[in-house]
């Protein structure tokens, strides 16, 4: 994920403006695009999902764009992110793919309410004939979470919805395992600093084993991300992750859903 803030996600009330940001997409101010990354089923050969990561018009990175986000055009930026990723994904085709998700990060401070803020998303999934069933959202679990039953209730709202949910960068940021004790999302994404050298880290092996444990219990399926090497790979598969996402497989591309390189 990319989406990421020092400032807690819920350090802020909520605001009613944010309901005329969602309604009004223009004058953010700044143009954007998507690159898609896949993550990789090693089990069915194919990918689950595509992420869709923000990057600057010319293929600048991720920070150029979020350097822009502030507090006046957060609510707008996160629902023309949607918007956006809907749109370009439906243009290449990957309501076509077979049960492969659309995976969209979101910004936990910018849904005012949960049935409210999702009404553009579900305009441009039925303005490009893309299936809501085949979307799924992620929050970073970096993000300092002060209100976690707000978080919770997008969660449940997105469900009744039929979306996928997802916290992303788990085992990186402030709640960890707790966070599972408060709701359970259906998926979790390995932060890379646990994947990254797995290989050759027991400590790194021991924790994964753990969540894997954990995650095999509440029925959440686990995704590593980050991954890069053979080796690592090796070791995720044989420890049991068999979602993959990372270099080794492919690298986010801008107007193209690639598949697997290996």
């Amino acid at each position: 994920m990319e989406l990421k803030h020092s400032k807690s996600i819920f350090s802020e009330p909520f605001k009613p403006i944010a309901c005329d940001q969602c309604r009004n997409l223009e004058g953010l101010g700044f143009e954007f695009t998507m690159a898609f990354q896949p993550i990789w089923d090693t089990d069915l050969q194919r990918p689950f999902a595509y992420e869709a990561l923000v990057r600057g018009m010319n293929g600048e990175p991720a920070y150029s764009i979020l350097e822009q986000v502030n507090d006046g055009n957060r609510y707008r930026f996160d629902q023309a992110c949607r918007v956006k990723a809907i749109e370009l994904a439906s243009k290449l085709g990957l309501q076509n793919q077979t049960d492969c998700l659309l995976s969209i990060n979101f910004l936990p401070n910018a849904v005012y309410r949960p049935e409210t803020c999702i009404r553009a998303t579900l305009e441009a999934s039925e303005r490009f004939r893309f299936p809501t069933n085949r979307l799924m959202f992620e929050v970073t679990e970096g993000e300092r979470v002060n209100d976690s039953e707000h978080l919770a209730g997008i969660f449940e709202a997105y469900r009744r919805r039929g979306f996928t949910t997802a916290i992303d960068d788990f085992g990186a940021g402030y709640s960890g395992l707790n966070l599972l004790a408060e709701f359970q999302p259906d998926v979790i994404k390995i932060d890379m600093e646990l994947t990254r050298g797995i290989d050759r880290s027991a400590s790194r092996q021991a924790i994964l084993a753990g969540i894997l444990l954990t995650c095999s219990r509440l029925k959440i399926r686990v995704i590593a991300e980050g991954v890069e090497t053979e080796a690592e790979y090796r070791t995720l598969t044989e420890m049991g992750v068999h979602l993959i996402q990372g270099y080794y497989f492919a690298r986010p591309e801008i107007d193209n859903l690639l598949q697997a390189i290996r």
